[in-house]
């Protein structure tokens, strides 16, 4: 059996229900429910149990000498280009949380998984798009290009597994969880 894995800090309440706020105006978004909101570190794809469960060492292992961090959401964009795929919002410049991330990437490479093509971008995604104008993705990160939540403070992060549903939103669980402790 394998598990659709990947690391990722929650959102708590209060930006969330910001992030809540913003999702509407743009047509065929597929806007993502509240429990779904979240910061990935690092996407895993789907893994045998047992390299799960060594990919759970792994990560305490790595992340055990980085402690709790601020972090702020700002700015909004979009994937795809001329043809957008989905909506986001930002995360401001952190160096520990580059180094999570980092963190979360040498863990995988040590259980033999592959590199992550992309360079880190932190952000949240708030709807995945399907057909959606590109003028009105383009009005939506206008108009939250400024947008900014008040801090809020990592104390640890989660290794989550996902199951994809045809006509609802993926459903994520909470496999384990990581204190960030210094």
């Amino acid at each position: 059996m394998s598990l659709r894995l990947f690391a990722a800090l929650a959102i708590p309440d209060e930006p969330a229900a910001r992030l809540l706020a913003l999702m509407r105006g743009v047509g065929g978004a597929k806007w993502r429910p509240r429990e779904n909101l979240h910061l990935t570190l690092r996407f895993f794809g789907e893994i045998a149990e047992p390299v799960a469960e060594d990919l759970d060492g792994e990560l305490e292992a790595a992340t055990r000498g980085i402690g709790p961090f601020e972090v702020r959401l700002k700015g909004a964009g979009s994937f795809g280009g001329a043809d957008p795929h989905a909506l986001w919002i930002g995360a401001a410049e952190s160096d520990r949380l580059k180094q999570l991330a980092a963190a979360c990437e040498k863990a995988a490479r040590r259980v033999k998984l592959k590199p992550e093509p992309h360079k880190f971008m932190p952000h949240v995604t708030l709807a995945y798009l399907s057909g959606a104008a590109l003028d009105r993705v383009q009005m939506f990160e206008q108009a939250h290009s400024l947008f900014e939540a008040p801090a809020f403070t990592v104390r640890s992060f989660g290794l989550y597994s996902s199951v994809t549903r045809k006509s609802a939103p993926s459903l994520y669980r909470l496999e384990a969880e990581y204190p960030l402790l210094g």
